[in-house]
């Protein structure tokens, strides 16, 4: 009896956050894609510490597609936990997954010494990781087994963001792995490549059942905000994801500065991992889009302009609060779930003056979710605060695709694509896209279950 490949959806299904998915050739290689934390739902945590169903001995190799946390989070409990083999990406996945784990483990020790447990992991074990960790560049072909190679393809999503494509079988199968893909065109990296000559798709869903505003009217809401924030005399706090939403937002401001199409006014980068992925960015230009590179080339530094301040320690992030007048301040975390900004949204959310916008997926369970939601109050830090700021939502700067662009993307695939599995989605996106596959493109789009392991034919 001969074996088919195999792939097990261990986690990130029906929810965006926690991917970890594992393929499995028909000579039973194992490979590992994407090792996520959950994050945002109540029992996220619980989930987070649960250990590994697999035996962690079994795997060729970790793959990952992108430095996000719900794609690297649960790496260093992996390797904690007894995984010993390599670690591939690309090396602005690497540098950036460094930051990202690194900020973790002191946010996991703080809820974990709140909560009065061990934290799920610690500094020293997220050290451990990286020696394991090796890189691969886009489109460089890399051997995993004798009948299980990968070649790394950009997904346009974050800076080092990739596909994973998976051929077996002695070529005869192609298994696509996209990770997030980008909302292209974006500001500032290139396209999402197409999909091509493939047999299988497993693929992102965020935004599965809904499109963002139009990339005109995403700029000119955000200009709008801007000027109604500052005329009011308040301040504009913008909870931001510190990779490359970060950076998308100091590019757009960067325009509307040196254009004069916005005042002048102060404007504050309070987050440390948002500096130094703004400096991973900025010393990674040739994977800018052509518009950013000609741009740079004629002399603008693009992150850099009047009245621009970055933050660094807790000091200077406390004086921001004391300094009066309109400003405009970029914290982490872009869901609101810790960091900077959940102080100074609890300074600013009673102030009427004030704007909190709100510019990519909230999830659910997250302070940022309960605003989008419309929440009138809210408890932070065990106070109830009362909503008086205006709440604005700009999700046309998610840099997920949406749901008529998932759809395209998946129309660049040829022929040859016999399923699509749809997954990192709510339940209503993930069954909303694979429908609309299905009716529009006439191609098979299922949503697996949670530990689902399904045979490709």
């Amino acid at each position: 009896m001969i074996n088919s490949p195999k792939i097990t959806f261990c986690s990130g299904v029906s929810t965006v956050t926690g991917a970890n998915f594992i393929f499995e050739s028909s000579k039973g290689k194992k490979i590992m894609i994407d090792c996520g934390l959950i994050q945002g739902e109540k029992v996220a945590m619980e989930e987070n510490k649960k250990p590994f169903v697999y035996d962690l001995n079994s795997f060729e190799a970790l793959v990952i597609t992108h430095a996000h946390l719900d794609h690297v989070g649960r790496i260093p409990k992996l390797v904690k936990s007894g995984y010993k083999g390599p670690i591939y990406s690309t090396p602005e996945t690497r540098e950036l997954a460094e930051l990202v784990l690194n900020d973790a483990a002191g946010i996991l020790a703080e809820e974990a010494k709140r909560d009065g447990m061990e934290p799920i992991y610690d500094l020293n074990d997220v050290q451990a990781v990286f020696p394991l960790w090796k890189t691969v560049k886009y489109h460089e072909p890399l051997q995993l087994a004798e009948d299980v190679s990968i070649t790394l393809k950009d997904a346009g999503h974050i800076l080092g963001s990739s596909m994973v494509e998976i051929t077996t079988d002695n070529s005869a199968k192609k298994i696509l792995f996209t990770g997030d893909l980008g909302n292209s065109p974006a500001p500032l990296l290139c396209n999402t490549e197409i999909i091509g000559e493939i047999d299988y798709l497993v693929m992102e869903s965020v935004y599965g059942n809904r499109n963002h505003e139009s990339r005109e009217g995403r700029a000119e809401k955000f200009r709008e905000v801007i000027l109604e924030t500052m005329n009011r005399g308040g301040t504009l706090v913008i909870p931001t994801f510190s990779i490359d939403r970060t950076q998308i937002l100091l590019y757009e401001l960067n325009n509307l500065v040196e254009k004069n199409l916005v005042p002048r006014v102060p404007i504050f980068v309070d987050s440390p991992m948002a500096i130094r992925a703004t400096e991973i960015y900025a010393g990674s230009k040739y994977l800018f889009n052509d518009k950013v590179r000609e741009q740079i080339n004629h002399g603008d530094d693009i992150f850099k302009f009047p009245r621009l301040e970055f933050t660094i320690s807790k000091n200077e992030s406390q004086d921001i609060s004391r300094m009066n007048g309109a400003k405009i301040i970029l914290a982490g975390s872009g869901m609101s779930v810790g960091g900077r900004v959940i102080s100074h949204e609890r300074h600013y959310l009673p102030d009427p003056k004030s704007t909190i916008l709100l510019v990519g997926y909230q999830a659910a369970g997250s302070l940022g979710r309960e605003l989008a939601d419309g929440a009138k109050k809210v408890k932070i830090y065990g106070d109830i605060i009362k909503i008086k700021a205006r709440i604005e939502t700009l999700y046309g700067y998610s840099a997920h695709k949406d749901s008529d662009h998932l759809v395209e993307f998946v129309s660049t695939a040829t022929d040859k694509l016999k399923k699509v599995f749809v997954v990192m989605g709510e339940p209503g996106a993930e069954m909303y896209l694979a429908q609309r596959i299905n009716d529009e493109l006439v191609v098979k789009a299922v949503v697996p279950r949670e530990g689902e392991t399904v045979e490709l034919g």
